[in-house]
């Protein structure tokens, strides 16, 4: 008899404003207890250094978790200048000092736009969370041992100078998926002479989503707390189910494709469908307004199902 999983079917997506000092799988697993849900995963690990949005998907939304992590990131960061660390951010020991130039703000959004601007390499930290032979970096970073790490091809769509004081720099950075802010920064401060590294970073945007609906974990402790003595367990996750976001909002920025009750019917059975559409490509499936899943449209215009949500329930 096959074993009845823990916590209750919930979807949907939570935008949580991760607190610093804490991994991104400490964050998911307190608001996997808060919702007691069943199943429940982030979309981009953050580092225990770093604060802000981590969109965590709840139940049928854990399905489109991969097109967060494939989407663009928006970041804001400070850069230590004059002191290096072996893992390029203020958590990690100091390498390596040198003292400041002074900087004039013109010459740095010069240095900015032609250094980091488009499509640009760059080398992850040994101390990120990339695999070698099946061990994360860091892992083997922290035994003192080093391996190759290949550069990789990231886009930054903007970088933008927000601050330039004796010996920091604000950054806001609009960058694809992979890349590393650490990275920026430690190249940068090579840029000026001086060394540098992340001393704050703070994500803002994941995707379609922003910083204007996240909660913190005390919020939604706060949510999860009985507001009077007879207050039901059902009134409470009544409560904290209301601001999740749908689990499709993940994929809104996808064309729609409406179907008819029968045609939604024979997808959902498995059944081929031998009509043509005219979109192309990976669209969003609803009937009657209600979400089905994805589907992709090959160029003949034939539709089969991508991922389906279970409507068992």
């Amino acid at each position: 008899m096959a074993r009845r999983k823990k916590g209750r079917r919930i979807d949907g997506v939570l935008l949580l404003d991760k607190p610093p000092g804490c991994s991104s799988n400490h964050a998911l697993q307190r608001v996997k207890r808060i919702y007691d849900a069943a199943k429940a995963g982030h979309t981009g690990a953050l580092d225990p250094l770093a604060t802000g949005l981590l969109p965590i998907c709840l139940g049928e939304a854990t399905k489109f978790s991969q097109f967060l992590l494939d989407s663009d990131k928006r970041y804001i960061t400070t850069a230590k200048l004059g002191v290096r660390t072996d893992s390029s951010d203020a958590d990690g020991e100091v390498v390596e000092t040198k003292p400041v130039p002074a900087l004039d703000r013109t010459e740095l959004e010069a240095l900015l736009e032609r250094r980091f601007l488009g499509e640009i390499e760059q080398v992850p930290s040994m101390f990120s969370a990339l695999k070698h032979n099946g061990q994360p970096l860091y892992k083997l970073a922290r035994k003192g041992e080093k391996v190759e790490v290949k550069p990789r091809q990231v886009t930054i769509f903007e970088i933008k100078l927000l601050d330039l004081r004796t010996d920091e720099i604000d950054l806001e950075v609009h960058c694809s998926k992979g890349t590393y802010i650490r990275s920026i920064v430690e190249d940068l401060g090579f840029e000026i002479g001086c060394g540098a590294h992340v001393s704050m970073l703070r994500r803002t945007a994941v995707s379609n989503y922003d910083s204007a609906q996240m909660l913190t974990l005390e919020q939604l402790e706060s949510l999860a707390r009985s507001a009077t003595e007879d207050e039901t367990q059902e009134c409470i996750q009544t409560r904290l189910d209301a601001v999740l976001l749908s689990p499709w909002s993940a994929v809104e920025r996808l064309a729609s494709l409406d179907l008819s009750d029968v045609l939604a019917a024979r997808l959902l059975q498995g059944q081929k469908l031998g009509e043509r559409f005219e979109q192309r490509g990976l669209v969003r499936l609803f009937e009657n307004s209600r979400f089905l899943g994805l589907g992709e449209v090959d160029e003949t215009g034939r539709l089969r199902a991508k991922r389906l949500l279970d409507t068992s329930l």
